[in-house]
């Protein structure tokens, strides 16, 4: 009982339900003994628990249900896709994004837009969306070929190793590890994870290697190098003394064009945020008292059959303020409001704001042109903006400080509109506590999950806690529904928000480490997220499936602990076979119904969608994904399938069409239902292959423990030597590919320029690459849209066979090959005067004045409101008005409304 006690001890300091259990075990130790001895003592009660493994029947009772969901849900869509083109195809019509920028429309049979949809390549994602959706695709992709690969390694050796083990297991556990007694039988585990796991380490090498390469032939293109952001360098932590133009100018000379020093914008933040909330107000009064007037003048004509007042000229403007809508609306009925809460003075809400920004507005403008002049006050963050791509990477790479930590961290390519302006503040002391403190929040945050999902799982099954815990029998007399709902819905309910969460958790703790933008946020979250994944959903879920399969036998008999986890520990793969037909039925179908999002589009459009500026947002913003949660979890699922293909081979084959379908999912919903909002160039991609490896180290880790429980020394020294060799692999391969994933090389500049005279139709000299001509390359300011440009043409090389063009990645996958993936006369990167002086203002400095919109009214309401507003604030009432039953319309054809504005491209 001593050692059962120290058990106890030991279980309760990982999950916080088991000391509510600890009593119970203590009182059925001795049964579960008994029962155990029985079962060992009689033959007949061996052979029925073997042949009575629920492997098998359990992963068919998973099947089954999950496949019935998701034919439901593709049946669901294949109906919806063709009534629902907004919400399944936006991509092929939507107005507000540029021609270049959709995709072809699909046929609208039931079932005839396979075939058009298989001809899309992947790389239509590279040339119209973004580079991290195109590479997301490939990810998801690499992962399930890897798998596949995996199962023609494994499975023709593995699997008669295992089912004539002769370790008595049966149906599915038959084919693991754990039904293999003899030990001479583990070399064959040792020798095919040596093939299968080196492969995974090639894959990862290849695949890094064609990510440089693309990224070269990204960055270096017209597309981008002509981008202010491609251009442009940001340095965090810059000293009190270097935040002077004329001392900067003198550091980087010549090729420096604009420099922007950060200010502490608060005051004219909270101004700014003041005057456009004022504006907002003003327009949704106006729309509401347009939209009163018009439903009275037609509630009047219902019931006299005529309109008791004249229209009157729907041009007209002249007239006092407000009478044009006084014939229809009393003066009662004016939209108003209280100043304060309840207890403040009510006033005219039109008028209220007129006055309002006629006080704000002249205020932000002298703000804001006193901030351009350099008279605010400077915060440690410059950006500096170079003629060139190549004079920025040259800044960008040198060492601009002499002491340590100032002047750095350096970032290139930020566009603008991803900034995280409260975070320029920090100074280089202050970023290294920050960061300190968001690792270990992180980090005691994966290792203590398990107490709120703990308490959520106690409340899954009150009545046993009731009974370890008698103060709780109140919970008995509530009625029965309601005692159903704590138990059954609640739970669910609970679980769900605390998985919600944990996405805006870590992006928080991300941001309060001194991520200076966006996409960095994204970059340290997925870190973050992984290793919740990781530790979480993998590990503990492996470990407890496998303790709690054999907790009775080790109450019983400790001493035959480590035997009894390692019979289990494969046993365990079973969870993850069914977790695999989860996510690549259920969750694949599930996204691409996207039945959520479809409710929530139009339940909330009709109850909040009460403006036209609200109506055309709600219409035109498409659903984007955030890559530091998207790409960790499929890691997570490319790395249980590594860790196990070992263990339990099936579940590499399982891994393969679970990963395949969610590639489909997430295909058809880049192609034509997701838009990127954050750019990280990539980088999520390079990430995610290192975070892979995970998979194989725990694999190696878990061999090596797996022979030594077995006492297996042979294997045990042929897996560290492996072991070792993958670690020397892995650190070799990141020191090469490190500066390539953060640096462009100027090798290829000369090759760019070649590139692009090919294209122009020139012969320039190869060895030159000094051509100073009209290209974005040299000069990053020319248009790339020259349509009287040449295609390069094929690859400058012979096309390959499969293997030689799988083993030679960087010959056949090199610079020159992937440039011609890169999209050619995209858009225009020009800039207008104004947006070269304002890109890397604060946006309070650079913000304009908002354009009101409202909709047009036959009575000549919204015109004579535009005549009076106008004088204060820049307002429309065109592309929007009232159809015949007075409801609110706007011209969704067009999709160019007033407040419409063009994408830069930064």
């Amino acid at each position: 009982m001593d050692t059962l006690n120290d058990f106890n001890v030991a279980i309760q300091r990982r999950s916080p339900s088991v000391s509510l259990l600890r009593h119970v075990i203590q009182r059925r130790a001795p049964a579960f003994c008994q029962e155990q001895n029985i079962a060992g003592s009689n033959p007949q009660a061996g052979n029925a628990q073997e042949e009575d493994d629920p492997s098998l029947s359990s992963f068919i009772s998973t099947l089954v249900p999950v496949l019935i969901v998701a034919v439901v849900f593709i049946s669901l869509f294949l109906l919806l896709r063709r009534k629902f083109k907004r919400n399944y195809e936006p991509r092929t019509f939507l107005g507000s994004l540029r021609p270049q920028e959709r995709s072809p429309a699909l046929p609208q049979g039931m079932l005839n837009w396979f075939g058009a949809f298989a001809k899309i390549p992947d790389s239509f994602v590279l040339n119209h969306q973004s580079l991290d959706g195109f590479l997301l695709l490939r990810y998801l992709k690499v992962a399930s070929a890897t798998c596949l690969v995996g199962c023609c390694i494994t499975w023709p050796v593995l699997f008669p190793i295992n089912i004539t083990g002769g370790g008595g297991l049966k149906q599915l556990n038959l084919l693991t590890f754990g039904n293999v007694v003899d030990k001479n039988r583990y070399y064959a585990h040792v020798f095919i994870a040596w093939i299968f796991l080196g492969f995974v380490f090639y894959m990862v090498a290849r695949e890094s290697i064609y990510y440089v390469n693309l990224r070269q032939a990204y960055l270096l293109s017209p597309l981008y190098a002509a981008r202010m952001s491609s251009r442009t360098v940001l340095f965090t932590s810059v000293p009190t003394e270097y935040l002077d133009e004329g001392l900067l100018r003198r550091m980087f000379g010549r090729g420096l064009k604009n420099i922007w020093i950060a200010n502490d914008c608060e005051e004219i933040e909270g101004l700014v945020e003041e005057r456009d909330k004022v504006a907002m107000k003003l327009e949704v009064a106006e729309t509401k008292l347009i939209k009163l007037a018009n439903t009275n003048r037609i509630k009047s004509m219902k019931k006299g059959g005529q309109s008791n007042e004249p229209l009157g000229n729907p041009n007209e403007t002249t007239g006092e303020s407000g009478s044009m809508a006084a014939k229809w609306v009393p003066t009662n009925k004016r939209p108003t409001h209280r100043l304060k809460p309840l207890i403040g003075k009510k006033v005219d809400t039109i008028n209220w704001c007129r006055s309002e920004l006629e006080k704000l507005i002249p205020k932000v403008d002298a703000l804001q042109a006193a901030h351009r002049a350099g008279n605010g006050k400077f915060i440690p963050s410059v950006f500096v903006e170079f003629y060139h791509q190549s004079e920025a990477q040259s800044a960008f790479q040198s060492l601009t400080h002499h002491q340590a930590l100032h002047m750095s961290p350096r970032f290139i390519g930020v566009n603008p509109e991803e900034v995280i302006w409260k975070n320029l503040k920090i100074t280089w002391a202050s970023r290294v506590v920050r960061n300190i403190v968001a690792i270990t929040f992180v980090i005691l945050l994966i290792v203590f999950w398990s107490i709120p999902v703990g308490f959520v799982g106690i409340l899954s099954n009150i009545k046993s806690l009731i009974a370890l815990a008698p103060f709780l029998s109140f919970l008995e007399q509530v009625p029965s529904v309601i005692f159903g709902l704590i138990q059954g819905l609640l739970p669910a309910i609970l679980l769900a928000v605390l998985m919600a969460l944990l996405p805006i958790i870590l992006r928080l703790a991300a941001k309060f480490s001194g991520a200076p933008s966006l996409s960095a946020v994204e970059l340290r979250t997925q870190n973050f997220y992984f290793g919740f994944q990781v530790v979480q959903v993998f590990l503990i879920t492996t470990l407890t499936s496998a303790a709690s399969a054999s907790v009775t036998s080790i109450l019983c008999k400790p001493a035959e602990a480590p035997t009894l986890l390692a019979e289990n520990l494969p046993k365990a793969s079973n969870f993850y076979i069914s977790y695999f037909v989860l996510q690549g039925l259920t969750i694949s179908s599930a996204a691409v119904l996207g039945i959520a999002g479809l409710i929530i589009f139009r339940l909330l459009g009709m109850i909040l969608d009460t403006t036209p500026r609200k109506m055309y947002k709600r219409w035109s913003t498409l659903s984007a994904l955030g890559w530091g949660t998207v790409f960790p979890v499929y890691t997570n699922l490319a790395v249980i399938a590594i860790t196990y293909s070992i263990i339990a081979p099936l579940v590499l084959g399982f891994a393969t069409i679970g990963l395949y379908l969610i590639y489909l999912a997430y295909r058809y919903n880049l192609l034509f239902v997701f838009n990127s909002h954050i750019d990280t160039k990539g980088l999520v991609y390079p990430r995610a292959l290192q975070q892979t490896t995970t998979g194989a180290y725990l694999a190696i880790v878990c061999l090596i423990g797996l022979f030594g429980i077995q006492a297996a020394p042979g294997p045990i020294v042929l897996m560290v030597i492996f072991l070792i060799f993958v670690v020397l692999f892995h650190i070799s391969l990141n020191s090469a590919l490190e500066p390539l994933l953060k640096y462009l090389p100027k090798s290829l500049e000369a090759e760019e320029q070649s590139l692009l005279a090919a294209e122009d139709g020139v012969v320039a000299p190869h060895s030159s690459g000094t051509d100073k001509g009209s290209h974005v390359a040299s000069n990053g300011m020319t248009s790339s849209t020259d349509t009287a440009r040449k295609d390069l043409g094929p690859a400058p090389h012979k096309k390959p066979n499969f293997i030689t063009k799988f083993l030679r990645p960087d010959l056949y996958t090199d610079y020159h090959t992937l440039r011609r993936l890169v999209p050619r006369g995209f858009a225009d990167i020009v800039y207008d005067p104004v947006t070269e002086r304002d890109a890397y203002y604060h946006p309070s400095i650079s913000s304009q004045t908002p354009l009101l919109w409202i909709p047009r009214d036959s009575m000549g309401v919204s015109r004579q409101e535009c005549h009076h507003t106008g004088k204060i604030i820049p307002i429309s009432d065109e592309g929007a008005g009232f159809n015949e039953k007075g409801k609110l319309t706007w011209d969704a054809e067009s999709a160019r409304p007033p407040i419409w504005q063009e994408k830069i491209y930064y």
